[in-house]
């Protein structure tokens, strides 16, 4: 074994002058935990703010610092907020199985991007999808069809963060 190799357990994370352009928008979810679980990711790619709908409750214990760190907006029907982010430039970009959508690891992001997440058992509404630039999703190679919305979220944020390593 060589005695000048060593494992750190926890080096520092590399952390960004600003946040990044990314927003994540959450479709009315049915599972707190789910939210924190995506709140808490937003977090660690230093996201620069997640939207929520409906009556969300961020359980600080599974979002951690995130559930402090990054802003939280919270807003009764997404559409109207979509529409204001859309001509501020924004791209929204569903994350979602559909007819014509992206296979993420073929999709090329843009910085200023809102990732719109679906509700856990319906996925994102006819009225949101069509706001949408754009779809993309993540294969599967089992069952079921797709992947828990938390989890998905978190493949698409380090997607995104490959992408854009730097901010």
């Amino acid at each position: 074994m060589d005695s000048d190799f060593e494992h750190l357990r926890h080096k520092p994370p590399t952390v960004l002058d600003k946040p990044r352009d990314l927003i994540i928008a959450c479709c009315p979810m049915r599972s707190n935990v789910n939210v924190s679980r995506i709140v808490r990711a937003a977090s660690c790619c230093a996201v620069s703010k997640v939207i929520v709908c409906g009556n969300v409750k961020i359980d600080p214990k599974i979002a951690r610092d995130g559930a402090e760190k990054i802003p939280i907006s919270k807003h009764r029907s997404l559409a109207p907020v979509l529409r204001d982010y859309k001509k501020e430039g924004y791209t929204l970009v569903g994350l979602e199985q559909t007819t014509n959508s992206h296979d993420i690891h073929h999709f090329a992001f843009v910085r200023k991007t809102i990732l719109v997440i679906g509700n856990e058992r319906l996925g994102i509404t006819e009225e949101i999808l069509s706001l949408l630039d754009a779809t993309v999703e993540i294969p599967v190679y089992g069952m079921p069809y797709s992947y828990n919305a938390a989890t998905a979220t978190c493949m698409a944020l380090y997607e995104f963060c490959r992408q854009f390593p730097g901010g």
